[in-house]
């Protein structure tokens, strides 16, 4: 099995601004969240796009509703969304 063929399961948050589907003021999109742990306590790690460059990062939930792009936009780095294969 490679990486391609594990399915993951996307997560609504407990909130608006981490529902999947949900757009922040600067264009970025929530995605859901796959059970990893965020860098913020009790968070989870958002798959987040952004709606202007098509960037593809890491969110935790409580950044959700204002953060920028981290390429387009000077925001911050993005966290690790995504498990890491244990055949490795």
């Amino acid at each position: 099995m490679n990486e391609t063929d594990i399915q993951i399961q996307w997560q609504d948050g407990s909130g608006e601004s981490v529902e999947i589907g949900y757009f922040n003021p600067n264009g970025q999109q929530c995605c859901g969240h796959c059970g990893v742990p965020g860098t913020d306590h009790g968070q989870y790690a958002y798959k987040t796009e952004c709606t202007i460059c098509g960037y593809v990062y890491g969110t935790n939930g409580t950044d959700m509703h204002e953060r920028r792009c981290p390429e387009c936009q000077g925001g911050a780095t993005g966290i690790q969304y995504w498990k890491e294969s244990r055949n490795n």
